[in-house]
């Protein structure tokens, strides 16, 4: 029996809307299903640094998303005991600001994009199952509130989020895994800046980033070890949190006033999955995830959709090449997004070691190594190409193995 689809797409937000526009840009037959309807908020940092946003810019996506109204960020502060640098990170394939945009808006923009794309979309519509032939899996079984439906083809991606449920039915093993590090909680805030400004505090850690409609979005961090004491009354240790770390954006804070609820996570895990097998793919927060800290998911959904989608190439309709191309993708997996995991599980450590701090002292008034640092934080550079010896610290923060 042929396949009634080249691809599905289980999973609709920021990893696989790409993933299916991308592939029905190359002339497959794609079919989209994501459980929830759309518009529909989600926890995210918001934050889509340069490397993103030069992928939106070469999809032809920025564009739209500008025209929302989320402010381009080009400025970075970052402050450590008094230390303070401000200056913007070097540009990445020419695109030298990044974006924020609240994830009702940017969910909807890449959503779009896959339908104008061809691809067919289905919303409350549950992934239930894997079907399978032997070994290699053929399509999926899918649930709605009108019944039940099976549907069949060539490669089945699984884009449905940190806890998937594509990957629990693969029983995808977990290849690398390290401790929860950070528990955070944000909220938006009416105006206040537009600058990326960072907050690094004992164990503490703040961020605040214009979004759309006029809006600041504020985000506390926590060591996770605080997590069953923070969520108690979440509201005051996040205010508190602000208060100590970054007294002028909490005095901006008090004349403004919350625009929204609190939102907030304790279960920030650090793993990389077996990304592919016959038959299937895992993408974005399915495949691999990292503490928010750093801001890199919606980036790194972005990288995976495009490396799946280059591995594969024009191999779906031979079953060998298929198999060639899906480990392709699983070897350049991993070896793609380690350095950034390993810098992630460095900053979610929340420490500030003395090199570090005379470090940031000898950068103050020096524009070109500032620029390197914040082109650290925005993954521009690795850690290892930054300045001074923290950057070296961040690239080998911790030893990993696949």
């Amino acid at each position: 029996m042929s396949p009634g689809y080249d691809v599905v797409v289980v999973g609709a937000r920021c990893a696989g809307s790409p993933t299916a526009m991308l592939f029905a840009r190359a002339g497959f037959q794609v079919l989209l299903v994501d459980r929830v309807t759309f518009p529909k908020d989600t926890l995210s940092t918001l934050y889509i640094q340069q490397p993103g946003v030069a992928r939106l810019h070469r999809w032809g996506v920025l564009d739209r998303v500008a025209a929302t109204g989320c402010p381009p960020v080009h400025r970075i502060s970052y402050e450590l005991d008094g230390v303070r640098l401000a200056g913007n990170s070097l540009p990445f394939d020419g695109m030298a600001a990044a974006y924020a945009p609240r994830r009702t808006v940017l969910d909807a923009i890449l959503l779009d994009e896959a339908v104008a794309a061809g691809v067919e979309f289905r919303e409350a519509c549950a992934f239930s199952d894997v079907l399978t032939d032997g070994d290699r899996v053929t399509g999926v079984r899918l649930r709605t509130p009108g019944g039940r439906s099976e549907e069949r083809a060539r490669l089945v991606v699984g884009a449905d989020g940190m806890r998937s449920a594509v990957a629990a039915r693969l029983g995808a093993p977990t290849l690398v895994e390290h401790p929860r590090r950070t528990c955070v909680y944000y909220t938006y805030w009416a105006g206040l800046t537009d600058t990326f400004e960072i907050y690094h505090g004992a164990n503490q850690w703040v961020g605040a980033m214009p979004t759309n409609d006029g809006a600041t979005g504020v985000a506390a961090y926590f060591p996770q070890s605080r997590f069953a004491e923070v969520r108690t009354d979440a509201m005051a240790a996040y205010l508190e949190n602000v208060r100590t770390v970054a007294p002028d954006l909490f005095a901006r804070m008090r004349d403004s006033g919350p625009a929204d609820r609190l939102y907030g996570t304790g279960d920030q895990r650090n793993f990389f999955r077996r990304p592919a097998g016959p038959g299937w793919a895992l993408v974005g927060d399915a495949a691999h995830h990292q503490d928010s800290i750093t801001a890199r998911g919606i980036t790194q959904a972005f990288r995976q959709a495009e490396l799946l989608v280059d591995a594969v190439g024009a191999d779906l309709a031979d079953d060998a090449a298929l198999a060639r191309g899906l480990r392709r993708y699983a070897e350049a997996h991993y070896r793609t997004l380690v350095d950034d995991y390993q810098h992630t599980l460095w900053v979610s450590k929340m420490a500030a070691p003395a090199y570090q701090r005379r470090m940031l002292a000898g950068l103050v008034g020096d524009a070109a190594g500032t620029a390197r640092f914040f082109s650290v934080v925005s993954g521009v550079l690795k850690a290892g190409d930054g300045p001074g010896r923290t950057s070296k610290a961040w690239r080998a923060a911790e030893p990993v193995t696949a």
